[in-house]
């Protein structure tokens, strides 16, 4: 089984009617998920799409809620202490901001083939893990 981790513009996206396109690209990678590839997020990312998707897109805070249980058929990594360190170490070496190098990181520790995210460029390998732009 491979996994993909899913960074927090792919969720935000898929509820965002803004883009219309944007929406349904990110809607159809979501459905894509099946028992051959797994999707994982992190509680970084739960935190950050709670938070963008209510002040962003002004969206009802339990409909967000709700949509966070929805997640929970993805595999969740937790950020800990040693993630965090090993984030900062990443975030040094491979010159990213902390929060991505915690989206790098936390793929890592889930043994995720892919990142799908918008925010590092594409086809970059960082840590063995391959960076793609699905949209």
């Amino acid at each position: 089984m491979s996994k993909v981790f899913i960074d927090t513009n792919i969720l935000v996206y898929a509820m965002d009617a803004f883009d219309t396109a944007k929406q349904k690209r990110c809607r159809d990678l979501l459905r894509s998920l099946n028992s051959d590839v797994r999707g994982v997020i992190s509680t970084q990312v739960m935190q950050e799409f709670y938070v963008i998707a209510t002040k962003k897109l002004g969206a009802d805070p339990l409909v967000v809620k709700d949509l966070l249980n929805a997640f929970e058929r993805f595999d969740t990594v937790i950020v800990t202490p040693e993630i965090v360190k090993d984030a900062i170490d990443c975030s040094i070496l491979n010159r990213l901001s902390l929060w991505d190098a915690l989206i790098v990181v936390a793929a890592e520790s889930a043994r995720c083939e892919k990142i799908w995210t918008e925010d590092l460029n594409d086809g970059q390998i960082i840590r063995g893990i391959r960076v793609e732009n699905p949209l």
